[in-house]
């Protein structure tokens, strides 16, 4: 099926209304599981619309199948990438070098642009249980407050959680738009650059003036990195560019004449899968067995890593069919004209879907699967370019990472890492975050407006 059926544009909207609420307060108030919840939504949505039963069963295989196809290689790859990365000490590294040529008075600058890199392959809360020592060390050793250099941490790490692939976020909405990752890292870039200064050293700045908050006990004896034991620093950089280089080649190969003659080839190599393929390949073996494991220990570390994988797979499957359901009952034109005519740009719709999502659920991963399914279904979004897409996909990132609060994990992470009450955390973390998602998303409305 690839017509929407023709119905009642408000029973549709009626439906829109009804599913939505419910996959909310079944979030919510009955803590039923994002994936069922978003299933149960979407499936209500299309029998309230009247979609024959027929279509609702298609849109269910197709928004599996379709997300799926794109997504599931890429995280799982990125996992186990992230995984020896952290294994080797790759993190610690980065970090590590960062601070020593920044010097103490510019560390937190030193520890906002390490968190951006190692975000983007491994996950947030594991590179915040890796780095966050650091941060105290440093606090530890300036006598300055804890916040002055966990906060830069913390908006890095944000920063390229939500905006840069091949973080899974960014990754699963590209994937929904159907748009090239190459430009996504591009404009997520320059939109997270711009989100970690004002997130991170800024921020950062006022919040160590204002609360003086001591390194925790439990970590304020602990020992600094032993730096003989950890890799180069050329080394890691060079691992971690393999990917996000061979992808952008791909974009740019597509776009200027005199690199034809050998498009195919970094094309091939460009694809997202085989980019993070070559990379976990050259971490298996520049990090892993340089760093003395052996391929038994490297597999049980890689195996493990994509133990989270399965739940960001069905919650996005599960958004794929949110999507299609939407697509086919005719809700997406219905949206789409609703946003035409109020003459809103698709950047701040975006934007501010995934931010209400957000807010109500708490869930990154829920909020960008809701706000590109819905935006996905819009008419015309094939038709828009790569560039203003990747814009798009950056604005869902900035909603969903907006005003966390209490019923979003990193929240009580973070507290409970950093050794803060919850109101302390309310006035850091909580409007760090909110200033990532709408620094991220307002400069990414600045660059669509010049598509």
């Amino acid at each position: 099926m690839n017509e929407a059926v023709a119905l009642d544009p408000t029973r549709l909207i009626l439906a829109a209304i009804i599913g939505l609420l419910l996959l909310l307060v079944l979030i919510i108030k009955f803590k039923v599981h994002a994936m069922n919840s978003i299933l149960i939504g979407a499936i209500t949505i299309g029998i309230v619309a009247g979609m024959p039963f027929s279509d609702i069963v298609t849109a269910v295989n197709d928004g599996i199948s379709n997300t799926l196809k794109g997504i599931a290689l890429l995280v799982g790859l990125g996992s186990m990438f992230g995984a020896i990365l952290e294994a080797s000490g790759g993190a610690q590294t980065l970090a590590v070098t960062m601070v020593k040529k920044f010097g103490d008075e510019k560390a937190a600058w030193a520890l906002g642009i390490t968190g951006l890199v190692i975000a983007m392959p491994v996950f947030f809360d594991a590179g915040l249980i890796i780095l966050i020592p650091l941060a105290f060390s440093l606090a530890k050793r300036t006598k300055r407050s804890s916040l002055f250099y966990a906060i830069p941490l913390l908006a890095g790490l944000a920063v390229g959680h939500a905006f840069i692939p091949p973080t899974p976020g960014p990754v699963l909405v590209a994937t929904m738009l159907n748009v090239d990752l190459g430009w996504v890292i591009l404009v997520g870039a320059i939109c997270g650059t711009f989100a970690m200064i004002v997130a991170g050293p800024i921020w950062g700045s006022i919040c160590g003036k204002k609360y003086m908050v001591e390194v925790p006990e439990h970590v304020a004896n602990q020992e600094d990195f032993d730096e003989s034991k950890l890799p180069k620093f050329g080394t890691i950089v060079m691992i971690i560019l393999i990917p996000l280089v061979l992808i952008i080649l791909k974009s740019l190969a597509g776009v200027i004449p005199a690199m034809a003659p050998v498009a195919p080839v970094l094309t091939f190599l460009g694809e997202p899968f085989m980019a993070l393929l070559i990379a976990t390949l050259a971490a298996m073996f520049v990090l892993g067995k340089k760093q003395g494991y052996t391929m038994e220990e490297l597999e049980k570390i890689m195996t493990k890593s994509l133990e989270p994988t399965g739940l960001i797979l069905l919650v996005t499957a599960c958004g794929g069919v949110l999507r299609y359901t939407l697509q086919y009952s005719g809700l997406g034109d219905v949206i789409g004209n609703a946003v035409a005519s109020a003459n809103m740009p698709l950047v701040v719709v975006a934007f501010i879907v995934a931010a209400l999502v957000r807010i109500c659920v708490g869930s990154a991963t829920v909020a960008m699967t809701m706000a590109a399914g819905i935006i996905a279904a819009m008419p015309g979004i094939a038709d828009l370019s790569p560039l203003y897409l990747a814009c798009v996909v950056v604005a869902v990132a900035g909603g969903a990472t907006v005003c966390s609060h209490f019923n979003d994990s990193g929240f009580w992470l973070v507290k409970s890492l950093v050794g803060i009450d919850e109101k302390t955390t309310l006035k850091t973390w909580t409007v760090m975050e909110t200033l990532v998602g709408l620094t991220g998303a307002a400069i990414a409305f600045i660059i669509s407006c010049f598509v």
